[in-house]
C-alpha cells in the first residue's frame, strides 16, 4: 500500500454525533497512521455557539491519529461550500482524499478498504469515486461489491485528477441536458436526482453532492460500492442540515474485513436493478406514510371539532 490518503472530516454543531464519529474513526486499523483534517464550520447564529465550540474542544482533543489539523471557519460558511474547499484544498495538496461528515461510523477496516481501492484504481480513469456505504440490497451475484454511475456520500474518496472537474453550475445543466440524459441520471425513474439540480437552480437547497454525480455522469465515470457497507449514517434525525428521519434506510450490519474487489471494472446492470427496486420501495412507502400522517390529523381535528 502506498502513502496512506489524509482523511477530511466536516463538523458543525452535533457533538454527541462527533464523538461517535472521531471514536470510531480512531480504531480502525490504520487511523495511527493517517492524518487527520477536521474542518469545524463557524455557527450560523448565536444560538449555535455553544454546541459549536463544544465540537471544536472535541476536535482538538481528538488523538489515535497519526496527526490532527483542526480548521476553525471564522463565519459560517455552511455544509455545501466548506466541503467544496474543503475538499479541494486537501486534495490539491495531497492528491487522493478520504471524506467524511460528523454523523457518519465507520467500521474498524473503513481505512483500509478505502486506501486499497484509491491504491488499485488510481491510474484507472473510468473509476472517479470510492463509497464505502451501499443500499441494503440483495448482494446475491454482486462479487466483493460492483460499479454504476451514482456516488454515495456517506463515507468517500476520490482522488485529485478526478475532483479537478468538480463544478457547481446548476443553471448549466439546466440549460443544457437534454430528457434522455436526465432519465438515465434518475436510473429511469427509479429516483428524482434531477430534483435537486433544480432545487440548486432555484435556491430552493443548497447543497454539492448532487453535482459531484452530475460531474462524474457527464464524464462517464463509475463509482465502486461495497458490498457490504463500511459506514453507518447516525444522523438521519433530523439534526442534519439536508436529511430527515422520513429517508432513514434500513442499516445492516457492518463490513469487518475487506473481501478483494470486482474482477472486472463495468456498470453492474444488476446492482442498479436492485438499487432501483429498492428506491421505487422505498418512495412509495414514504407517500403512503405522509398520507397516514395527514389523515391522522384530519381524524384529531374532527375529533376535537365533535
Amino acid at each position: 500500500m502506498s502513502r496512506l490518503a489524509p482523511i477530511v472530516l466536516f463538523v458543525y454543531d452535533r457533538p454527541d454525533h462527533t464523538s461517535q464519529t472521531l471514536e470510531a474513526l480512531s480504531e480502525n486499523d490504520l487511523a495511527s497512521e493517517s492524518s487527520l483534517f477536521i474542518y469545524s464550520d463557524a455557527p450560523q447564529n448565536e444560538s449555535s455557539f455553544q454546541q459549536v465550540e463544544a465540537v471544536r474542544q472535541l476536535a482538538h482533543s481528538a488523538f489515535g491519529f497519526k496527526s490532527v489539523k483542526v480548521i476553525e471557519r471564522e463565519t459560517n460558511y455552511g455544509l455545501a461550500r466548506n466541503i467544496i474547499e474543503g475538499v479541494t484544498q486537501v486534495c490539491n495538496r495531497e492528491g487522493r482524499v478520504i471524506v467524511l461528515e460528523d454523523d457518519i461510523v465507520t467500521s474498524p477496516c473503513f481505512l483500509k478498504f478505502m486506501n486499497a481501492a484509491l491504491d488499485r484504481y488510481a491510474n484507472n480513469s473510468e473509476v472517479w469515486h470510492i463509497s464505502g456505504w451501499n443500499y441494503p440490497i440483495n448482494t446475491d451475484g454482486l462479487e466483493n461489491g460492483f460499479f454504476w454511475r451514482v456516488m454515495n456520500c456517506w463515507g468517500w474518496a476520490t482522488w485529485s485528477n478526478r475532483w479537478q472537474h468538480f463544478d457547481k453550475n446548476p443553471q448549466a445543466l439546466m440549460q443544457s441536458w437534454q430528457r434522455d440524459q436526465i432519465k438515465r441520471f434518475n436510473l429511469n425513474g427509479a429516483c428524482d436526482f434531477w430534483s435537486q439540480v433544480k432545487g440548486n437552480y432555484t435556491g430552493r437547497i443548497n447543497t454539492w453532492a448532487i453535482f459531484w454525480y452530475a460531474n462524474i455522469f457527464e464524464n462517464n465515470g463509475l463509482c465502486l460500492n461495497p458490498g457490504q457497507p463500511f459506514v453507518q449514517n447516525i444522523g438521519l434525525d433530523g439534526s442534519g442540515e439536508n436529511c430527515d428521519d422520513e429517508k432513514m434506510p434500513t442499516q445492516g450490519n457492518l463490513a469487518m474485513h475487506t473481501n478483494g474487489f470486482p474482477k472486472t471494472i463495468y456498470e453492474s446492470d444488476l446492482a442498479i436493478q436492485r438499487i432501483s427496486s429498492h428506491l421505487k420501495n422505498n418512495s412509495n412507502a414514504g407517500f403512503f406514510r405522509k398520507i397516514l400522517v395527514k389523515l391522522k390529523i384530519i381524524m384529531k381535528q374532527l375529533a376535537w371539532k365533535q
